[in-house]
């Protein structure tokens, strides 16, 4: 894919994105690339509360332009300078970083972390004294068997794939269940998608679920994680490191999965086409017994 390919796209907060023609979606909201990055990714897994431990560590699942991980960095930062990052980003296409780079896209940011994320993007390493970062290219269903296999657990993680419609191998029940395991007991993980299927395959894979806050759209993302309960609250564990008790779903999104909506992606030995796994989720959906989703969208017409 040639550097042509990646024309810069301005969105609402000033900064730009690409539009992936493969996948025929912009790589982030017209909202805006870096308050995204912020409010669906930063926010809602406490890395803002957790910036005061000496030790962070993060996977970045579609690393894309960067911004997921930029964005994390320097807001920790900002609080604790001395705190060492460790970053592993899963990422199939090595040149949508390297154009980001190119095309100047953190020229605002900090000059020593352009410096890192030009590093991480070309030679896909870089090794400081607070910066362990590690760009992983390929499939993410090979790569995150070895993030795994290396026993890398995150304080958490960016679950950033294109929509499921497009990209049903990375949402799938056997992928999810991977991802989880790269998770603290403690960590939290977040996406922008509020899927029925999605919420299913992560709590197939033991998470508990919540909403997150609707960023650029009507919709909310979601947030999981081990250690959450029904009551709103943060508190401290015997590490110290922050855990929240995220509230319930409301009871449209909990009737939501009761619907043949939730009926998850599936892809047994992690090497299905996207095709084959869209094919096998419709056939699944039909002999389902599950409610219709029309007939929950219309029950909750005044909501959705």
């Amino acid at each position: 894919m040639s550097n042509q390919d990646f024309t810069p796209q301005p969105t609402a907060d000033g900064s730009k994105t690409f539009f992936s023609k493969e996948f025929n979606e912009l790589f982030h909201s017209h909202f805006g690339a870096k308050q995204e990055s912020y409010f669906k990714y930063v926010v809602p897994t406490l890395l803002i509360e957790k910036a005061s431990l000496p030790v962070l560590r993060l996977l970045d699942v579609c690393y894309g332009l960067g911004y997921n991980t930029a964005t994390a960095i320097e807001k920790i930062w900002e609080i604790n300078p001395d705190c060492c990052i460790e970053i592993i980003g899963l990422e199939i296409n090595p040149r949508v970083p390297q154009a980001a780079i190119e095309h100047q896209l953190f020229e605002n940011w900090n000059t020593n972390l352009i410096d890192s994320l030009t590093k991480l993007a070309f030679e896909h390493q870089v090794q400081k004294q607070s910066l362990k970062a590690k760009l992983l290219i390929g499939d993410a269903r090979d790569k995150i068997n070895q993030v795994y296999q290396s026993g890398f657990k995150a304080d958490a993680i960016f679950l950033d794939p294109f929509s499921p419609p497009h990209c049903p191998h990375l949402w799938t029940i056997e992928f999810l269940q991977l991802v989880s395991q790269c998770l603290q007991s403690d960590g939290l993980l977040a996406t922008y998608s509020c899927a029925a299927s999605v919420r299913t395959a992560l709590v197939n894979t033991g998470l508990s679920i919540s909403s997150t806050s609707p960023v650029g759209r009507k919709a909310p993302g979601t947030i999981a994680g081990f250690n959450t309960s029904s009551k709103t609250s943060t508190q401290t564990n015997s590490s110290n490191s922050p855990v929240h008790k995220f509230p319930d779903l409301s009871q449209p999104e909990k009737e939501h999965l009761r619907t043949r909506a939730a009926v998850p992606y599936r892809d047994p030995e992690l090497t299905d086409t996207p095709e084959t796994i869209i094919q096998r989720r419709e056939i699944e959906q039909q002999t389902s017994n599950l409610e219709a989703t029309s007939r929950w969208r219309k029950r909750w017409s005044n909501v959705y």
